[in-house]
């Protein structure tokens, strides 16, 4: 027979019927809520910088590297191989034309060359020793010339006399052939000693104009020994600032050692380095910004190097102001103006951008919630990037780094 179930235990299997069925609910809920919270993950405000798409010119700019230098930087070899004795001067100060700088050790090169000095004396001996015997035994032929010319006339008299006997009957043909035949052997002795006078002149001249080169020769090499002796007296120059110098007293350096190093401060310029591949965009006379630290300078490419070297192309930008806050060996980001677009979307430039291409970037599109959208841009400069499509004036675009967030199609702002 049936039992009738007490209300009490109706009320309590239905109330644990509603539980189960309102746990359920909520299990969804809580599964929907997740998953929301995975497919909208949030970001602080105070992290990301948000800027508005506007409409303005662009200079279309590719960019570079670059240093400070001296415009006029000079380096001074010691030019012989010595030490150093003393300094005079330090990095920083300001020198002037022949100013000391250091001093080397000049001992073992003044004696070279006052050795020279007494070779050079004993060639000059040699010379002019060569031009004495040179004119002695010419003016010796020259006096033989004249004696044999005075013997060849004699010898002519004789023939001419015995000649004269000859038609009066008081001579014989044999004599008068004997005296022609001795005038004849004079004249060819004669010819023979002034051809031998030219000869000898033409041979002892070229003879002395060799020592003389030889002398030419020695003498421009004393030339550059001294040359080298006061050039191994280091000094400024120019007036400059000195910007280094060697100040190890006592440590030997060879010949063409760098040992002093002079700058004028007052004029700079910069040397750019730039991909290969961008080598044809630039040319002499091109705008050139440059940015140090946080400040913008105008300038202008001035020449450039013809050849690459480890895949990059340098150049040389000048400022077109000299400005005060110039320091050699600071660094610069150089970009050289390739064009200008006016009336153009732009949005401000920053670490997302890396040169003409498609982009996925976040779009506010709610006062909280950041939507990706695929952007493509363009030409850029230090302030500006170009938009080609993907953004509208007015759109509000972060412009902060947001590689890491790029699987999430939306962010929410906190």
């Amino acid at each position: 027979m049936d039992r009738e179930i007490p209300k009490s235990e109706i009320e309590r299997r239905r109330r644990i019927t509603y539980m189960k069925i309102g746990g359920g609910v909520i299990a969804v809920i809580l599964v929907f809520i997740l998953i929301g919270m995975t497919l909208r993950k949030s970001i602080k405000r105070d992290e990301i910088t948000i800027s508005e798409v506007g409409v303005g010119r662009i200079e279309a700019a590719i960019s570079a590297t670059g240093l400070v230098v001296p415009s006029f930087e000079e380096i001074i070899n010691s030019p012989i191989s010595t030490r150093i004795v003393e300094v005079y001067k330090h990095e920083g100060d300001t020198v002037g034309v022949g100013t000391p700088l250091l001093l080397l050790d000049l001992q073992s090169a003044s004696t070279q060359i006052e050795k020279l000095l007494d070779e050079r004396q004993m060639k000059q001996y040699e010379l002019e020793q060569t031009r004495l015997n040179n004119h002695t035994y010419l003016s010796n032929l020259e006096m033989q010339i004249q004696v044999k010319e005075m013997d060849v006339n004699r010898k002519l008299v004789e023939v001419d006399n015995e000649r004269r006997l000859d038609s009066l009957g008081s001579g014989t043909g044999d004599r008068v052939r004997e005296a022609e035949l001795a005038y004849n052997t004079g004249c060819l002795e004669l010819s023979q000693l002034r051809q031998q006078l030219i000869n000898e002149r033409s041979v002892r001249d070229a003879s002395y104009r060799m020592k003389e080169l030889e002398m030419s020769i020695f003498d421009k090499n004393l030339s550059e020994q001294r040359r080298t002796f006061e050039d191994a007296q280091i000094r400024s120059p120019r007036a400059a600032t000195l910007t280094y110098i060697n100040t190890n007293i006592g440590q030997q350096i060879s010949a063409g050692e760098k040992v002093a190093v002079i700058s004028d401060l007052s004029q700079f310029r910069i040397d750019a380095e730039i991909a290969d591949n961008f080598s044809g965009m630039i040319q002499p006379g091109a705008r050139a910004n440059f940015r140090i630290g946080r400040r913008v300078f105008q300038g202008h490419i001035s020449n450039i190097t013809p050849q690459s070297k480890n895949g990059t192309a340098s150049f040389t930008v000048l400022p077109d102001t000299q400005e005060s806050f110039f320091r050699s060996g600071q660094k610069a980001d150089v970009f050289v103006i390739t064009g200008v677009d006016d009336d153009v979307l732009r949005i401000p430039n920053g670490p997302y951008y890396m040169g003409p291409d498609d982009y996925d970037m976040f779009v506010l599109d709610s006062d909280d919630v950041l939507v990706k959208r695929k952007v493509t841009l363009g030409e850029g400069n230090y302030d500006w990037v170009k938009v080609e499509a993907g953004l509208k004036k007015g759109d509000r675009v972060v412009t902060s780094d947001m590689s890491s967030y790029l699987k999430n199609n939306n962010l929410k702002i906190k």
